[in-house]
């Protein structure tokens, strides 16, 4: 009963805001479409708001995306952009980089696996943006829109899921947005789509025996116990038998039907890493991160279009060092084992591999206490990587000075890079997406929006057909 009371709570919301919205009534075959229940908390997904906007795009080379989203800002000198010449105050001990199966091609020395991939994946080495604070730096990186004109743009993750979502003939349970394992939380993912475009984040820890998947999984209760209080809840289900037949309560009661498909059928197994080889998952590493990276290649395969691994712990303003030491070795063998993995399984082709985080770091090291050897926050000049989903592999675009504080050739900002993953996706950059007050909104700025930007990043991407 819980469970139908959370649906019809969640339907009555809905219909409010799609009438204040202006848009579409729901239908029936929205709300069974989209319906997943309590299970993820998704439901009611409006037809209106999910059709697939009438724009001519390119055919898309990439199917689905896993964003590593480096909480905290990763290091571009101790990780894909190294200054062995620069010397201590930049390098600290890290002095040694590791040359890369792409000749000329050189990262940091805490990568080896990395290094072996480097024909599957380009770095990007002039991104910019001059923002060093975590708030406004994660929107515009994730968004690809600058700050500060009123308007809350919805993230990437939001707004593949407006587009390549349920209407857009998406079918899987599993709901077409998901967060590994916790949301990012620097800003409103869904912008201005509003809460039914935010991610379905798992909870738990894929690294333990059991993940337990929130609202999916539970803790210490057994498929056999779900089960079991499924027929009890049937068996006191007066409401359900005194209606028997009511049109609106019978589609309630299918959304329910899906949700316990969700959790007791073959699609909630999606992350049941049990049925893993065991030898596979040790190469990803038994850690939270090496088991996301796992889970996302599963969801993937499951035809989720938008998977984010949340990664947390790259916010070194102190002992940044000891903290590398760490957490790289950790990031080489799952992102690693996740490039070779798909690529063995023919998913890397379309499949976009987007790593990076809001900015870098200090490329001077902070020795002088309370620091200890620590790194700032730095948005003038860093490194993200991509591969897949028709970016080509075993090129580097742009670069830095001597030590790694300015661009020096082809500046990229986060629109630009934003807008190449939308092409590839299918997804036109110059469409748009009604806002709440009645206007129309492009997912990307227009050129005379900005006042600087670099251009997409065709160097890496297929030829457009312009015949």
């Amino acid at each position: 009963m819980n469970d139908q009371r959370d649906e019809r709570e969640t339907g009555l919301k809905r219909d409010s805001w799609s009438q204040a919205f202006e848009m579409a009534p729901i239908t029936r075959r929205s709300l069974l479409q989209a319906g997943v229940g309590g299970a993820v908390g998704w439901l009611c997904l409006d037809k209106a708001a999910r059709a697939a906007a009438s724009f001519a795009k390119r055919p898309a080379t990439a199917r689905s995306v896993i964003q590593i989203w480096m909480w905290g800002g990763p290091s571009h000198i101790d990780t894909f952009d190294p200054k062995p010449g620069a010397g201590r105050d930049y390098c600290g001990p890290l002095i040694r980089p590791i040359r890369t199966n792409v000749p000329g091609t050189e990262i940091g020395e805490l990568l080896p696996l990395l290094s072996k991939q480097a024909d599957k994946y380009s770095i990007i080495r002039s991104m910019t943006h001059g923002v060093n604070g975590h708030e406004t730096a994660s929107y515009m990186v994730q968004t690809g829109r600058p700050s500060g004109d009123g308007i809350v743009y919805p993230c990437a993750g939001a707004v593949a899921s407006y587009f390549k979502g349920y209407e857009a003939g998406y079918t899987g349970l599993v709901p077409p947005y998901v967060v590994l394992t916790q949301p990012q939380g620097r800003f409103s993912e869904a912008g201005f789509l509003g809460p039914l475009y935010k991610p379905f984040a798992t909870g738990g820890d894929p690294a333990r025996e059991r993940f337990e998947v929130e609202g999916v999984v539970a803790a210490g209760i057994s498929d056999a116990r779900q089960e079991r209080r499924r027929e009890l809840l049937k068996r006191f289900d007066t409401l359900g038998r005194a209606l028997e037949g009511d049109p609106n309560l019978a589609a309630f009661d299918e959304s329910g039907q899906r949700a316990y498909d969700l959790i007791l059928g073959d699609a909630g197994k999606v992350f049941d890493l049990s049925l893993e080889q065991s030898d596979l998952r040790e190469q990803y590493g038994r850690n939270t991160f090496g088991q996301s990276c796992l889970v996302a290649r599963r969801l993937v395969e499951a035809g989720v279009p938008y998977i984010t691994i949340n990664y947390n712990g790259w916010d070194t303003h102190k002992q940044h060092f000891e903290t590398m030491r760490g957490k790289l070795p950790e990031l080489d063998r799952g992102m690693g084992t996740l490039l070779k993995d798909l690529s063995e399984r023919g998913l890397l082709d379309s499949t976009i591999v987007w790593w990076g985080g809001e900015f870098g770091r200090t490329p001077k090291v902070q020795w002088e206490e309370p620091w200890n050897g620590g790194r700032g926050h730095f948005g003038q000049c860093f490194s993200m990587v991509v591969a897949g989903g028709g970016f080509k592999g075993g090129r580097v675009i742009g670069s830095s000075n001597a030590t790694g504080e300015e661009v020096v050739d082809r500046p990229v900002y986060p629109w630009d890079l934003i807008a190449s993953i939308y092409e590839l996706l299918g997804i036109d950059p110059a469409a748009t997406i009604r806002h709440p007050q009645g206007d129309e909104i492009r997912i990307t700025p227009a050129e005379d929006e900005l006042a600087q930007g670099g251009g997409r990043l065709r160097e890496i991407m297929p030829k457009l057909d312009r015949s």
